[in-house]
């Protein structure tokens, strides 16, 4: 589903560093892979390059038989909004608008359903994430796991084919990281979602269907 080859990455200012080298690894539809390593090791670096919000690289990702080196901006940006979700760290909701305005704001970009059919799949995804009860609410109402969980039911608005994130549980108590560590678990057993995941958290990775260590700016084991 997703295969990654020879991805090399070079940061110019103010002095070269090679912060990926020669990253390879495949990735199969409906699994749930964590990405480990120190800080500085270029985790973060090929998450942002996976999900295409970094193209300045050398190498070949495809997705799902596409080779994103030979979309334009315009092509990687639909594939973007419509294949890849994205949780961060930091929910990045927008505070003046309601729990539920933010989930739809991806599928209202994309343009492929009415309104209506959006907000009806916007509430099943907050009911997915048993937070159906605070779509009215403003983003600013609601605590920070509940956020996280708006974060990820907008991540899940289009349907991707594959959910990437950074840190997700980063910010989230052990309580609420367990919680969404779970509802990734079961977005890949009962609606076969890919997850790719960077984490320095050793018990969510674990968890996890494989692990990929870097160290360096490579691979070390996956």
């Amino acid at each position: 589903m997703l295969k990654v080859k020879n991805v090399n990455k070079h940061f110019y200012d103010p002095v070269d560093v090679h912060i990926l080298k020669n990253v390879s690894f495949e990735m199969d539809e409906g699994e749930f892979v964590s990405i480990m390593g120190k800080s500085g090791c270029g985790k973060s670096t090929l998450l942002y390059i996976l999900s295409t919000m970094d193209t300045s690289y050398k190498g070949e990702v495809w997705l799902n038989d596409q080779c994103y080196s030979q979309l334009s901006e315009k092509e990687l940006a639909i594939l973007r909004n419509e294949h890849i979700g994205f949780v961060f760290q930091f929910h990045y909701l927008l505070p003046e608008f309601t729990v539920l305005d933010n989930v739809m704001m991806p599928a209202l970009k994309l343009g492929y359903k009415t309104r209506k059919e959006i907000e009806a799949d916007a509430y099943a995804k907050l009911g997915l994430l048993g937070i159906d009860d605070q779509a009215k609410k403003k983003a600013t109402q609601i605590s920070g796991g509940q956020k996280q969980r708006v974060a990820i039911a907008r991540a899940l608005i289009n349907n991707p084919k594959v959910i990437m994130g950074d840190e997700p549980t980063g910010n989230l108590d052990s309580k609420n990281a367990q919680l969404v560590f779970n509802i990734f678990k079961n977005l890949t057993d009962e609606i076969n979602t890919s997850l790719l995941i960077v984490t320095h958290d050793e018990d969510f990775a674990s968890k996890t269907d494989r692990v990929i260590h870097m160290a360096d700016g490579e691979i070390i084991s996956k």
